[in-house]
Protein backbone atom coordinates (compact mmCIF):
# COMPACT_ATOMS: atom_id res chain seq x y z
CA UNK A 1 0.00 0.00 0.00
CA UNK A 2 2.87 2.66 0.73
CA UNK A 3 4.96 1.59 -2.43
CA UNK A 4 1.59 2.23 -4.09
CA UNK A 5 0.85 6.00 -2.36
CA UNK A 6 4.54 6.90 -3.32
CA UNK A 7 3.93 6.03 -6.60
CA UNK A 8 1.14 7.95 -7.27
CA UNK A 9 2.52 10.76 -4.92
CA UNK A 10 5.40 10.87 -7.67
CA UNK A 11 2.83 10.55 -11.22
CA UNK A 12 0.98 13.14 -9.57
CA UNK A 13 4.53 15.67 -9.27
CA UNK A 14 4.86 14.69 -13.27
CA UNK A 15 1.92 15.40 -14.57
CA UNK A 16 1.78 18.79 -12.92
CA UNK A 17 5.18 19.48 -13.73
CA UNK A 18 4.08 19.05 -17.75
CA UNK A 19 1.04 21.47 -17.34
CA UNK A 20 1.29 24.48 -19.82
CA UNK A 21 1.97 27.86 -17.44
CA UNK A 22 1.32 31.27 -18.40
CA UNK A 23 1.18 33.46 -15.37
CA UNK A 24 1.38 36.91 -16.16
CA UNK A 25 3.11 39.23 -18.28
CA UNK A 26 6.38 38.85 -16.53
CA UNK A 27 6.60 35.57 -16.80
CA UNK A 28 7.86 33.89 -20.37
CA UNK A 29 5.00 32.38 -21.86
CA UNK A 30 5.59 28.63 -22.66
CA UNK A 31 2.21 27.64 -25.04
CA UNK A 32 1.91 29.50 -28.05
CA UNK A 33 -2.17 30.45 -28.58
CA UNK A 34 -4.49 28.52 -30.42
CA UNK A 35 -7.71 29.94 -32.31
CA UNK A 36 -10.18 27.11 -33.18
CA UNK A 37 -13.09 29.19 -34.41
CA UNK A 38 -13.77 32.79 -34.83
CA UNK A 39 -17.70 34.03 -35.21
CA UNK A 40 -18.48 35.40 -39.30
CA UNK A 41 -17.05 38.14 -40.57
CA UNK A 42 -18.82 41.43 -39.41
CA UNK A 43 -19.95 45.19 -40.08
CA UNK A 44 -17.74 47.61 -37.98
CA UNK A 45 -20.01 47.94 -34.55
CA UNK A 46 -20.51 44.33 -34.56
CA UNK A 47 -19.80 41.81 -31.86
CA UNK A 48 -16.93 38.97 -32.35
CA UNK A 49 -16.21 36.05 -30.78
CA UNK A 50 -12.75 34.46 -31.09
CA UNK A 51 -12.46 30.46 -29.38
CA UNK A 52 -9.51 29.08 -28.64
CA UNK A 53 -7.20 27.63 -26.19
CA UNK A 54 -4.33 29.24 -24.11
CA UNK A 55 -5.29 33.36 -25.14
CA UNK A 56 -4.05 35.00 -21.87
CA UNK A 57 -5.82 37.87 -20.75
CA UNK A 58 -6.46 41.08 -21.86
CA UNK A 59 -2.97 42.31 -19.83
CA UNK A 60 -0.91 39.90 -21.72
CA UNK A 61 -2.59 39.36 -25.24
CA UNK A 62 -3.91 41.51 -28.18
CA UNK A 63 -5.48 40.89 -31.24
CA UNK A 64 -4.54 41.94 -34.74
CA UNK A 65 -6.31 41.69 -37.69
CA UNK A 66 -3.31 40.36 -40.03
CA UNK A 67 -2.61 42.10 -43.01
CA UNK A 68 -1.51 38.36 -44.25
CA UNK A 69 -1.64 34.80 -43.79
CA UNK A 70 1.52 35.00 -40.99
CA UNK A 71 0.05 37.92 -39.32
CA UNK A 72 2.53 40.59 -40.02
CA UNK A 73 1.47 43.94 -40.24
CA UNK A 74 -2.34 45.07 -39.97
CA UNK A 75 -4.56 46.54 -37.17
CA UNK A 76 -4.14 45.76 -33.76
CA UNK A 77 -7.72 46.02 -31.48
CA UNK A 78 -8.02 48.47 -29.61
CA UNK A 79 -7.99 47.64 -25.43
CA UNK A 80 -11.84 49.60 -25.25
CA UNK A 81 -12.64 47.01 -28.12
CA UNK A 82 -12.71 44.00 -26.02
CA UNK A 83 -16.00 43.36 -23.45
CA UNK A 84 -14.65 39.64 -22.36
CA UNK A 85 -11.36 37.90 -22.25
CA UNK A 86 -10.68 34.58 -20.98
CA UNK A 87 -7.90 32.16 -21.29
CA UNK A 88 -10.40 30.61 -23.95
CA UNK A 89 -12.86 33.31 -25.31
CA UNK A 90 -12.79 36.55 -26.31
CA UNK A 91 -15.93 38.95 -27.56
CA UNK A 92 -15.03 41.96 -29.05
CA UNK A 93 -16.42 44.59 -30.96
CA UNK A 94 -15.09 45.97 -34.23
CA UNK A 95 -13.86 49.54 -34.12
CA UNK A 96 -15.09 51.80 -36.49
CA UNK A 97 -11.91 52.53 -37.70
CA UNK A 98 -10.96 49.25 -38.19
CA UNK A 99 -10.08 48.15 -42.38
CA UNK A 100 -13.12 46.61 -44.66
CA UNK A 101 -12.16 43.40 -46.30
CA UNK A 102 -10.76 40.11 -45.58
CA UNK A 103 -7.58 39.46 -44.04
CA UNK A 104 -6.39 36.82 -41.03
CA UNK A 105 -7.49 37.52 -37.30
CA UNK A 106 -4.31 36.48 -34.88
CA UNK A 107 -4.11 36.74 -30.83
CA UNK A 108 -0.89 37.64 -29.33
CA UNK A 109 0.15 37.04 -25.70
CA UNK A 110 3.48 37.57 -24.50
CA UNK A 111 5.41 38.11 -27.63
CA UNK A 112 3.94 34.13 -29.35
CA UNK A 113 1.75 34.75 -31.91
CA UNK A 114 -1.41 32.30 -32.35
CA UNK A 115 -2.63 30.29 -35.26
CA UNK A 116 -4.44 32.66 -37.66
CA UNK A 117 -8.16 32.07 -38.80
CA UNK A 118 -9.82 34.00 -42.16
CA UNK A 119 -12.08 37.19 -41.17
CA UNK A 120 -13.26 39.98 -42.38
CA UNK A 121 -14.94 43.13 -41.70
CA UNK A 122 -17.85 44.74 -43.99
CA UNK A 123 -18.78 47.88 -44.39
Amino acid sequence: MLRFLVASLLMAGAVVSCAPTQQGAAQMVTVTPMLIKVSEGAARGATVTVQGRYLGGPSTGRVRLGANEQGDGGYLFPATAVQSWTDTEIVLTVPSDAPVGASWLFVEVGGKRSTGLPFSVRQ
